[in-house]
């Protein structure tokens, strides 16, 4: 058993992408493998895979090994047919190349993602019944203290002005890092309260569950 404090996570944001490179076919295994076209990717790149997979779509995984032309996705399991049905992994990887630290932030919220269920009453039984519907969507609120002149300001600015999918990566004091992926809005309007500090926020409409490394 261990409790944790959030004190000392630092956040950025992926502000620079390369070129997106296809994908050809994937496998079904506990760390999934992508054919790819030539790729320069290393061990360790952070990559944002799109395919036919919905489970996987608009989710970031790390590269944990790596050739020429495919890539293992670090944890990425894909053992189960029934979810990631064979072949349609096809689609494509994007390499984050920068990341720009969001600085002061404040608070980091999630919310969504509850459990959804249809309720049924069958004709023969006096008791309903619920049953799995999925998931609500999720989001991810980020308070941040205001300065317009901090590097993370013009970036969160042009992903919000350009309405672009990008990445959030939390680094926990513990090495645990958690990445987020989907549409930023930035409101650079700052919060005015006498005696409380001037803060801006930025929200995520989270396309996929966010991805989680232990270190």
């Amino acid at each position: 058993m261990a409790f944790s404090l959030p004190n000392g996570t630092t956040y950025a944001v992926a502000s620079i992408y390369a070129t997106l490179i296809a994908v050809s076919a994937a496998t079904n295994a506990t760390e999934a493998v992508l054919t790819t076209a030539a790729n320069t990717y290393a061990v360790g790149d952070l990559l944002e895979y799109t395919s036919g997979w919905t489970r996987a779509n608009n989710r970031v995984f790390r590269a944990k090994a790596v050739t020429g032309t495919s890539v293992t996705l670090e944890g990425f399991d894909t053992t189960a047919v029934a979810l990631f049905p064979a072949g349609a992994g096809i689609g494509s990887l994007r390499k984050i190349t920068t990341w720009t630290p969001i600085t002061q932030v404040i608070s980091c919220e999630p919310s969504g993602g509850d459990a959804k269920f249809v309720t049924v009453e069958p004709m023969d039984t006096d008791t309903e019944l619920n049953i799995p519907a999925g998931y609500s969507a999720r989001t991810l609120a980020i308070t941040i203290g205001d300065d317009p002149t901090l590097p993370h300001h013009a970036a969160l600015k042009a992903i919000s002005d350009g309405r672009k999918i990008a990445a959030v990566r939390a680094q926990l004091p513990s090495g645990s890092i958690i990445l987020y992926n989907g549409y930023i809005t930035y409101d650079e309007t700052p919060t005015l309260t006498k005696g409380q500090v001037m803060s801006v926020k930025a929200n995520m409409a989270q396309q996929g569950q966010p991805v989680r490394y232990a270190s």
